[in-house]
């Protein structure tokens, strides 16, 4: 009867586990607001908008994250290891053979294509200027970006910009700096070398300073036709979304109301409608509404 009992009960919790996955990380709301991509336990996953059947689009034994919309929403760009080192990989909506676009020995994350969808923009440390080789440290990376077609990639800027994201003309785009080799996931992080939110505008070459806490300000996304700025920070206990008018960026309020954990990986749809990640699961929040937690269902063989 003991045996028994506990069969059902593991039965049971493997159930949970596919009906209520945990731990889905980088959800990425496309363009065209229809669905969402994000990583589970090393792969790309894809799933409507509205929740349901996640489908998995890279089946490789190596870790594949960090996937990131073209602007028609048929493309996703990607990092993976499958070469023994983070390179930048597309691959269609639809599934197929990933291509891979970067060969470089650095580790590679992608940010942003350009709003064209010619070229990923990403993050690394290959090289250093000898005029601003200021910080040679693997966590003091560089900006760049190569062409969907593949070939050499360009330096962009010499300084980290990570996170970016382009204006509507794509003359010039937001981002969060990097000033020290703090981790990524730290929580209640107070110190000199905390994120701040910068403008970078690519016809003058001029860095803003958007913001200037002494915590974490991150992941800047325009929106309302650039006319306002939304983005995460801890300016009010935990990692929560925050806007703000871009003319005015003294008037920032705060959007998610979450008390308990971080909110992570902050995207946004053309049609204002935010995706971010709170505990482990995806939300979406439509403009104006309130968040809601995606009901989302993945089959394994794990």
């Amino acid at each position: 009867m003991k045996k028994f009992t506990l069969f059902i009960a593991m039965l049971l919790v493997a159930f949970a586990a596919e009906a209520a996955p945990l731990w889905m990380r980088y959800p990425a709301i496309s363009p065209d607001g229809k669905q969402i991509a994000f990583t589970y336990k090393g792969s790309i996953y894809v799933v409507p908008a509205a929740g349901g059947q996640a489908t998995r689009l890279t089946s490789s034994e190596m870790h594949s994250t960090m996937p990131v919309w073209s602007p028609d929403s048929k493309t996703i760009a990607f990092a993976s290891d499958r070469y023994g080192n983070f390179d930048i990989f597309t691959v269609s909506v639809e599934g197929g053979s990933p291509v891979r676009l970067t060969t470089h020995s650095a580790k590679e994350e992608p940010y942003a294509f350009s709003n064209d969808g010619k070229k990923i923009y990403f993050g690394a440390t290959i090289a250093d200027p000898a005029s601003s080789a200021l910080f040679p440290k693997s966590s003091m990376g560089e900006l760049y970006a190569v062409s969907v077609n593949g070939g050499r990639a360009e330096q962009v800027l010499a300084t980290p910009a990570q996170l970016i994201n382009f204006s509507r003309d794509g003359k010039s785009f937001l981002y969060q700096d990097r000033k020290g080799g703090e981790d990524d996931f730290r929580k209640h992080h107070t110190s000199s070398i905390t994120r701040d939110l910068w403008l970078y505008n690519s016809s003058t070459g001029k860095h803003t300073q958007l913001t200037d806490w002494a915590g974490e300000d991150r992941n800047p996304i325009y929106a309302d036709g650039d006319k306002s700025i939304y983005f995460l920070s801890e300016r009010g206990g935990t990692f929560n979304v925050w806007s703000m008018p871009a003319d005015n960026v003294k008037a920032a309020k705060q959007v998610t109301k979450f008390a308990t954990h971080p909110v992570r990986f902050l995207s946004m749809a053309d049609n204002g409608t935010l995706c971010f990640g709170y505990n482990g699961e995806i939300y979406t929040m439509a403009a104006g509404g309130s968040a809601k937690k995606l009901s989302v269902e993945i089959t394994s063989d794990a």
